[in-house]
């Protein structure tokens, strides 16, 4: 091979193997390029602020929709009667088969619901006796036989020894005809728990039951018994000089010493 081959040759090796490296030169080292920011120089030098693409405005998180408030029982029970009279007055009003079977059936569902809470209640009252009632005041015949025997037996120990505080002011009228049916059921109850009565004739007139009597002269407005009310029976504390008013008109036996020991004896709201 001549030289001027050879040459050429080296030559063209030379540049083959200068182009990849010269081309490598030509490009700069990644970790020294400085890349070009925009947001440097709009938001940093010119303060672009968030009307620009830098300072975003925080999405406001959105809240969940407020779930609709539960409706109370009271307004549920309200809504059923409501819907029940609807359906009984379209019954009424269109009594077609079909309106009519629609009312029975909702009637039945909400009869069913009655008994099965009169059926929760029952066996409640069996398994906690303190919200029972019944223990107290029976209303079987067997029970309510048994505690009204124990309570008169309790009355009349009570009202035998309370002539030695009370006394009784029996205000009557000769004229009064329910007073001469009353005189002698009164007599009886305080002859029998040896009772003191002062009778008051309200008219002048005189009482055969009550013989010792005497003419009203403002006791009947002093005991705060009302116009002309007869026959009226005031119990009287000798000790603590307070009228118990004890009732008008006609009373049984009964219920003049049921009345009497109740309002001697008993606490409000403890028969009940």
């Amino acid at each position: 091979m001549s030289m001027i081959a050879r040459l050429s040759m080296l030559v063209a090796l030379g540049v083959g193997l200068a182009s990849p490296l010269m081309a490598q030169d030509a490009s700069p080292p990644s970790d020294t390029i400085e890349q070009s920011r925009p947001d440097d120089f709009y938001c940093g030098e010119r303060k672009l602020g968030q009307w620009f693409y830098c300072d975003k405005p925080k999405a406001v998180p959105r809240e969940a929709p407020a779930a609709p408030p539960q409706q109370s029982a009271v307004d549920r029970m309200a809504a059923i009667t409501k819907h029940l009279d609807e359906l009984k007055a379209k019954a009424i009003l269109e009594p077609s088969e079909e309106n009519v079977i629609a009312y029975v059936r909702f009637q039945r569902e909400q009869l069913d619901r009655a008994s099965t809470f009169s059926d929760v209640w029952q066996r409640a009252l069996w398994q906690n006796p303190d919200i029972d009632y019944t223990l107290q005041r029976p209303v079987s015949t067997v029970g309510k036989r048994a505690w009204l025997d124990n309570r008169k037996a309790d009355r009349d120990a009570v009202l035998t020894n309370l002539g030695q505080r009370y006394g009784l002011f029996y205000f009557y009228a000769q004229s009064c005809g329910a007073c001469e049916l009353f005189a002698p059921i009164l007599r009886s109850v305080t002859d029998s728990h040896r009772m003191a009565v002062m009778a008051v004739s309200m008219d002048g007139g005189p009482s055969r039951e009550f013989p010792n009597y005497v003419v009203d002269s403002g006791q009947r407005a002093r005991m705060g018994v009302p116009g002309n009310e007869t026959p009226a029976l005031v119990l009287f504390d000798t000790v603590t000089k307070r009228t118990i008013p004890i009732g008008y008109g006609i009373l049984s036996a009964d219920e003049i010493m049921d009345r009497i020991f109740t309002l001697t004896n008993t606490k409000v709201g403890s028969d009940y």
